[in-house]
């Protein structure tokens, strides 16, 4: 028997992907079939299930991928099949998202549907330049209203004299074709002409622009600027608030765009980091990290771990496939008692602790450099060290400790191999030169980026993007490519480089204000 079919109308929100609500993640995580609109961004599209089907159904101002009554019926065949159907709609289904209408046809054709509200851009891409839709000393009341209705209607839904003045805040979604046709009609009808206006256009996301004037002064502005839609338009005494209250524009990594290259299982930190500083991070996995299958050498170790006298680990990555194994083959960490642990940086520390162990060394240097010279002052000739790492890692740990008279089991755990599942639209925009900021965490990243977007196109994207490395190794495999490395993290961490980006940034914006 098949199973029956549902579709989701959620509401996507406005387009910040932090702003999508928890119901509507979590429905959009075990979908069948995505169908989203063009305000939809590709941070939420990928938070689908990867063997999801896709399906663009967007509208821009005098072009739909596909008229309304086929997304309907798109609606009802998908649903029929027996799928579970997330229909993803800009802001809130049910305003000015004709969600009313798919969700009557739906069950017309004796299908089931559920709503997810969302958060409006009503008040959402308003609140995020600084303007409050309602304020003690200003407004009590708003409206929001559709700004997509024709001029010369001749029975129009908009009671022009009553919301011209009976209503302190006005929020028009879709109107900036229709900008000067409002703005006549809400002085015609009473407004004053020297009443505050804001455009805001991609609103709650990094490349938000504002524009601010009257309702006299506008319409040039938006000439004068050539500001182009999608755009909320907001009018009222509360779009003064804005000088007051603007928050977004602050952030240090506001309007910056940046390349995050590290695998997707890791570069969840990197990212939350570029959000929070307010810039967006373009999520472009060079790597993806590959477990060996034959795994006989760690087996081997740890059926003698008792003869070990360090274990050494140089990445979370060997850390996690380590201790899986470790309970696989069934020991525990009860089985390291006695062996001491070297961690080469803060992050394969943390990590370590978290399993309830005490990390003995973690050099100031968190490279191999820095852990070789660390042990070596706290460890004898003739010892033996366990090092489960990636292959094809640099081979200047184990020759170097092996040169001071310890003996090292270097075991394979890992690969980091060039990723599959890339972009062809990221990639483009790479080569175009539309990002600010590649940033690299590894010398894996490096060599894996350069194979997705091809040694040819080094030069041209150096051009025009800058490009920020976690360390002097990765640095100098970069510059080996032919890219000129405007960062270079002096702390061999996560956070060494996002502090690095943001002072790099805060120079830029200071040497042009100068």
């Amino acid at each position: 028997m098949q199973k029956k079919g549902i579709v989701y109308l959620i509401g996507a929100g406005p387009g910040d992907p932090g702003l999508l609500t928890v119901k509507g993640l979590r429905i959009l995580q075990k979908a069948d079939v995505v169908i989203y609109d063009r305000l939809v961004g590709s941070a939420l599209l990928s938070m689908a299930r990867s063997d999801a089907e896709m399906i663009y159904v967007g509208k821009a101002s005098g072009h739909h991928a596909l008229p309304q009554e086929e997304i309907n019926q798109l609606l009802v065949e998908k649903a029929s099949q027996g799928l579970l159907v997330a229909r993803l709609k800009g802001g809130d289904p049910f305003l000015f998202g004709r969600g009313g209408e798919e969700a009557q046809f739906i069950r017309q054709h004796g299908l089931e549907f559920e709503i997810v509200p969302g958060v409006t851009s009503a008040i959402a891409v308003p609140a995020y330049a600084g303007i409050p839709v309602t304020h003690r000393d200003d407004t009590s009341s708003f409206a929001v209203i559709t700004g997509h209705e024709k001029p010369g209607k001749k029975d129009s839904s908009i009671h022009w004299d009553h919301i011209a003045t009976g209503i302190g805040t006005l929020v028009f979604l879709m109107g900036v074709e229709n900008l000067p046709f409002i703005c006549d009609n809400l002085i015609r009808h009473g407004r004053d002409a020297q009443t505050p206006i804001a455009l805001i256009r991609w609103g709650t996301r990094p490349e938000q622009e504002v524009l601010t004037g009257t309702l006299d002064t506008i319409v040039e502005l938006v000439k004068k600027h050539d500001f182009k839609p999608p755009a909320v338009i907001v009018v009222g005494e509360v779009v003064n608030l804005r000088q007051e209250l603007s928050w977004l524009e602050s952030k240090p990594l506001w309007g910056k765009r940046i390349v995050v290259t590290r695998s997707r299982a890791q570069a969840s930190q990197l990212v939350d980091m570029i959000l929070d500083l307010g810039g967006e991070a373009i999520e472009f996995p060079s790597i993806e990290i590959r477990k060996e299958t034959n795994l006989s050498g760690l087996h081997n170790a740890l059926s003698h771990l008792h003869s070990y006298d360090w274990l050494v680990f140089t990445s979370v990555n060997a850390v996690d496939i380590f201790f899986e194994e470790l309970m696989a083959c069934g020991y525990d960490i009860r089985d390291l008692k006695g062996i001491k642990l070297a961690a080469i940086g803060p992050a394969t520390q943390e990590r370590l602790t978290r399993r309830g162990l005490r990390v003995e060394v973690v050099p100031e240097e968190y490279r191999a450099e820095g852990i070789i010279k660390s042990l070596l002052s706290m460890s004898k000739p003739g010892q033996w060290v366990l090092l489960p790492r990636a292959r094809g890692a640099r081979t200047i740990l184990p020759d170097e400790l092996r040169q001071a008279g310890l003996h090292v089991n270097e075991v394979f755990l890992y690969e980091a191999v060039t990723a599959v599942s890339v972009s062809p639209d990221t990639i483009d925009e790479i080569k175009e030169g539309n990002m600010d900021y590649i940033t690299f965490t590894s010398s894996s990243t490096v060599h894996n980026f350069v194979k997705l977007i091809g040694k040819e196109n080094v030069f041209r994207i150096d051009h025009n993007t800058k490009v920020a490395c976690i360390g002097p190794i990765t640095a100098d495999t970069a510059r080996g490519y032919g890219f000129t490395v405007d960062i270079s993290a002096q702390q061999f961490t996560i956070q060494g480089l996002i502090d690095a980006i943001v002072e790099e940034t805060t120079v830029s914006r200071e040497e042009k204000q100068i």
